[in-house]
Parts: structure tokens; C-alpha cells; sequence
């Protein structure tokens, strides 16, 4: 939260900047600007000076319109999200089922400078490195595959292991998607290598 707080700070300060030279660049006053957005002026100074947090999107918007500009706002992937309680007690289930052989890290960051991404955990054992992933109510099977498959190939991992809540919800999205490729190797077979000390021999689609 403290880094989306930031982002959204400098963020707003830039195009604040960018408004402000676009505007001396086309020789306009701050008082035609707020005439032509139809907005007070002090809302045009606002804008310049990044201290937009008080005013609505449109009428920033409205204002770098002014002076030749288009405001463009997206999201994209930037770290983990919030986890809650639920999230956190599926985990706890996955490793007591697994045995106390395995040396465990939580939310382990992508070896990757300045990558976002993190495992919920790591297990190190067995010689290998298993990067571990918990959902407790997924929706969309392929786009949780495709991250996965993008995490495993940038995350330092042998094998993958993703951990799904035994409802009938999760029970029923496991029924509906062809997840054999994917991970190949069986849940309880998985669950049961992991309990020995073993690694699995692939990655696994566990519900617990």
C-alpha cells in the first residue's frame, strides 16, 4: 500500500509538470485554461502542482485537453496482492499436510531486480526449489496458468506446486479445464512424495 501511495504521488506530480509546460509552451494564462475546461483556476493550479488527489479524473482530464494533451489511465501487473485470512489458513493446511522436512520461505520475491512478483512460499529440500502458489476462490484457470508458467520460468524454481481451496467451487473449475499438461503430477501423489521428504518429480495442482 505504502508503494501504490508513492506511485500514485510521483505519478500525479509528473503529469502536473507535464500539464504546466505544455501550457507555457502554447503561451497560455492559467485563467484561459480554467475557461476553456470550464473549472476554477485554482483547480488548473492544483493540477500543475500535483495536488490533484482532491480533484475528479474528468476535470484533469479536461484541463491537459486544454492545453493539448489526453490523459491516459491503466493497470497492469505490479506485485502480489492483498492476501486475507482464508488465503492464509489454506496455506497453513498445505504445510502441515507436507511434513516437516521442508525449509520454508514466505512471500519469497522473483529473483529478478526490481520484479514485483513473490511466491506465497518456497520449500527447499530434497535438492530442489518448489515454488508454491495459493488460491482460495480462482476464476479464470488459463490466466492463472499462463502466470504460473511466467513465474516459474523467471521465479528460480524446479517445480511448481499450486494450492486450491477442496471447495466445490474450486473442485468444479478443476473439472471444467484440461490441467493434466499443466501439472502432470496428481495431487495426492504429490501430497504424498512431499510428506516423505520427496520432491514430486513435476509440477501439481493440490486442493486441500
Amino acid at each position: 500500500m505504502d508503494r501504490a501511495s508513492e506511485r500514485s504521488r510521483r505519478s500525479l506530480i509528473e503529469l502536473g509538470r507535464e500539464i504546466h509546460n505544455a501550457r507555457l509552451a502554447h503561451g497560455l494564462s492559467q485563467a484561459a485554461v480554467a475557461r476553456s475546461a470550464r473549472i476554477a483556476q485554482s483547480y488548473v493550479s492544483d493540477v500543475e502542482r500535483g495536488r490533484q488527489l482532491a480533484v475528479p479524473l474528468a476535470t484533469i482530464a479536461r484541463v491537459a485537453a486544454a492545453v493539448g494533451l489526453e490523459v491516459s489511465l491503466r493497470a497492469f501487473p505490479g506485485g502480489q496482492p492483498f492476501r486475507d485470512r482464508a488465503h492464509i489458513r489454506l496455506l497453513e493446511r498445505f504445510k502441515a499436510a507436507t511434513g516437516s522436512a521442508w525449509r520454508w520461505t514466505s512471500e519469497a520475491p522473483l529473483p529478478i531486480p526490481g520484479d514485483q512478483r513473490a511466491w506465497d512460499r518456497l520449500m527447499r529440500g530434497d535438492g530442489v526449489v518448489i515454488g508454491v502458489e495459493a488460491e482460495t476462490r480462482p476464476t479464470d484457470m488459463q490466466v492463472l496458468q499462463r502466470r504460473l508458467a511466467l513465474k516459474k520460468r523467471d521465479g528460480g524454481v524446479d517445480l511448481v506446486i499450486l494450492v486450491l481451496s477442496n471447495s466445490e467451487w474450486c473442485r468444479r473449475l478443476v473439472r471444467l479445464n484440461d490441467l493434466q499438461a499443466a501439472f502432470p503430477v496428481p495431487g495426492r501423489v504429490a501430497l504424498d512424495a512431499l510428506a516423505r521428504g520427496r520432491a514430486p518429480g513435476g509440477d501439481s495442482l493440490v486442493l486441500i
